[in-house]
């Protein structure tokens, strides 16, 4: 066989196999799907909850568009789905990379991506249990008496979601640290230098990424810092020790 192709025969394989993992990964997520489809009032009820448990007695949500009472917790579902059935995508997409790693690589990768995924959850929860009731609170609070809160049921879970990806993306600054110390491309002790400015960045991410209101901007800014400095530690951990040598 001549060398190219052997190379035509390899790409077939690749593409033979990205395919399989593909149709595996969503086959996944759509039993994980059905299986949540029959619950979609209850998980909107909960996902509701934080901003229901502030609003004056009687008053509910309302759908402004006919049809937003029927899609919004359909919407929710799948997101709820492909939240559930994360480990398994990326378990999919680990398989389809492993055989081309080398071993030091592989070891690396096992941990940072079982760390991403649970630091995307654990932001996702910070904003459900923690974030949103406060931040809910607070406008609820401050409104003027004159104005009654009557939200829309598929404006409030775009919301909702974009403040769960907000936290939950956030929270994976530890992990985009670690991976640039790895790359070689910035090293524990510049990501120490540099606090001062990162700590600047993380607030202006923060008022950019959130409500305009000072609760939720500082509930997502003070975990940044304290991911921010975990980071330069997890990264002199995992930093290579000729880098390690290298530094002043």
């Amino acid at each position: 066989m001549s060398e190219h192709e052997f190379g035509e025969s390899s790409l077939v394989e690749h593409l033979v196999e990205l395919r399989a993992r593909l149709v595996r990964a969503l086959l996944g997520l759509g039993v994980v799907l059905l299986g949540l489809l029959p619950f979609s009032r209850t998980l909107y009820t909960v996902v509701a909850e934080p901003l229901i448990s502030q609003l004056p007695n009687g008053q509910s949500m309302i759908a402004i568009n006919p049809a937003g009472a029927f899609f919004a917790p359909l919407k929710l579902t799948f997101f709820v789905a492909l939240f559930v059935a994360m480990p398994w995508l990326l378990y999919q997409l680990w398989a389809f990379v492993a055989p081309g790693l080398y071993a030091r690589e592989k070891r690396l990768a096992v941990p940072i991506l079982g760390s991403s995924v649970l630091l995307f959850y654990i932001g996702c929860a910070f904003a459900y249990f923690l974030v949103l009731p406060a931040v809910f609170h607070f406008l609820t609070t401050f409104r003027p008496d004159v104005i009654a809160i009557t939200p829309d049921a598929n404006a409030y879970l775009d919301f909702v979601l974009a403040i769960f990806f907000a936290f939950g993306g956030s929270f994976e600054l530890p992990v985009a640290m670690v991976i640039l110390t790895l790359l070689g491309w910035v090293t524990p002790q510049q990501f120490k230098e540099g606090r001062g400015y990162a700590v600047v960045g993380i607030f202006v991410l923060a008022a950019v990424l959130t409500p305009p209101d000072v609760v939720s901007q500082l509930m997502l800014a003070i975990p940044m810092c304290l991911l921010y400095e975990l980071g330069i530690h997890a990264s002199k951990w995992l930093v290579p020790s000729s880098v390690r040598q290298t530094e002043p």
